[in-house]
């Protein structure tokens, strides 16, 4: 696959390293995508609020936050493959501390595995995206990213499919009367115990598996040899003088800002469809078939835009997808009823190439010796889904706010996120525009 130029989009030396890589975009797919529904479930099962099921992505997007410049600095000593190995190995240890956490019945447990778990998926993608970066032309760099990211949506599609067809319609939790309301509440202690035993089993097993398939692809990894990239193990420059590159690149700044906005977006978009279609009285199970209908929307956008990306620079598509999505928002913060779930479903079509194209805009002038720690400032910058989804679970708690239903109103804090990733692409593109760069 070439450019207009004719530079390859991948080079055949490296196609089984981008094969491998690409494939862990999946992994960490799946673990995002089966835990978001997990916060509903988690709600209802704990009888806690929505502000406190939340934490469930606090731990998870928290430990993004928390391994992301420990791992760039140890990838920096080290490997990309080695920081790939470590992450895989924390990946495999948060998923099999559930079997204990289902045990002891504690939501702080799960929080804790959820949180072991996203150090290794710190280090994978903190790996993983400059490693795809890296392998051919800085031209086609942007467009090899989304490519690769593009199979991060077939591991949340096949981990929204497990939470849609295995975890949610197996919760005894979730049964409800015939006014659709949830009996749980409603219950006996002893009864609770036995139905919180049965449903936690339920939620253990996904991650179980998902650590085993885990483990298989490390040992994979682990007896492929991959290319030494120039620059992967560049430690002569000094973290501080590296920091001081990146803080005075404005372009890369406001592109890690840009990525704590995304991801706290996308978090919430996708965490509270479940929410926002059980204030129309759908159950989870249905509900989470929506979440199945936005990630595939998701996917079709991120190939649709990879192809149109030959021809339109990535900047000027972040600021369009960034204008769609804000309309959206728009029409799901003020329409109620089933077509606002609709147009929140289709916020993710715009979504889907948000992710990569901030993080290759914003490392597009960043020095080579200075790409991995850069690329943890923008992992890190996941923390935004630890951040906003606690907020927009206490707006919804509210119930009503201003004579509107709160979970309408809650989505105004994507809205805002959406509408400064939009100025982000406008910036970034006439910047471009400056410097006499077409298209």
């Amino acid at each position: 696959m070439k450019t207009k130029n004719g530079s390859k989009l991948v080079e055949k030396k490296y196609l089984v390293t981008f094969i491998l890589v690409t494939s862990l975009f999946a992994l960490w797919g799946f673990a995002n995508d089966i835990t978001n529904p997990m916060v509903a479930a988690f709600q209802t099962l704990m009888e806690i609020s929505a502000a406190k099921a939340s934490m469930v992505q606090f731990a998870f997007y928290g430990g993004y936050a928390t391994m992301a410049i420990p791992a760039a600095l140890f990838i920096r000593k080290y490997s990309y493959k080695v920081g790939v190995l470590i992450g895989l190995g924390l990946y495999a240890v948060g998923a099999f501390l559930f079997i204990p956490a289902a045990q002891f019945q504690e939501f702080t447990f799960f929080c804790i595995s959820l949180y072991i778990l996203t150090f290794g998926l710190a280090f994978l993608e903190t790996s993983a995206n400059p490693f795809i970066l890296s392998l051919g032309s800085k031209e086609t760099s942007t467009r090899r990213l989304n490519l690769a990211q593009a199979f991060n949506p077939v591991g949340s599609l096949s981990g929204m499919a497990v939470a849609s067809f295995i975890v949610l319609p197996n919760l005894i939790s979730d049964k409800r009367d015939a006014a659709g309301q949830i009996i749980f509440g409603s219950l006996s202690e002893a009864e609770k115990a036995d139905i919180r035993l049965h449903d936690l089993a339920v939620i253990r097993d996904p991650y179980v598996a998902i650590g085993l398939v885990v483990l298989v692809m490390f040992i994979i990894i682990a007896l492929t040899k991959m290319p030494s990239l120039k620059g992967e193990n560049d430690s002569k420059t000094s973290a501080r003088t590296t920091l001081s590159r990146l803080w005075s690149n404005k372009i890369y700044r406001n592109g890690v800002l840009a990525q704590v906005l995304y991801v706290a977006a996308q978090i919430m978009v996708w965490t509270f469809i479940i929410q926002y279609a059980d204030h129309l009285g759908i159950d989870k199970a249905t509900a989470q078939t929506y979440n199945i209908v936005a990630m595939s929307l998701s996917l079709t956008g991120r190939f649709l835009g990879t192809y149109i990306m030959k021809y339109v620079n990535q900047r000027r598509l972040l600021m369009l997808f960034g204008v769609g999505a804000s309309v959206f928002t728009f029409g799901t913060i003020c329409i109620e009823g089933i077509w606002g779930l609709y147009s929140l479903v289709c916020i993710s079509f715009f979504m889907s190439i948000m992710f990569p194209s901030i993080y290759g805009i914003a490392l597009e002038n960043v020095r080579t010796e200075d790409t991995s720690l850069g690329a943890a400032f923008l992992v890190m910058a996941i923390v935004g889904g630890a951040l906003m989804p606690p907020l927009q679970g206490y707006l919804i708690d509210q119930q009503v706010i201003f004579g509107w239903p709160a979970v309408n109103v809650s989505f105004c804090l994507p809205f805002i996120c959406f509408v400064l990733i939009t100025i982000y692409g406008y910036q970034t593109f006439k910047q471009r525009k400056i410097e006499g760069v077409k298209n």
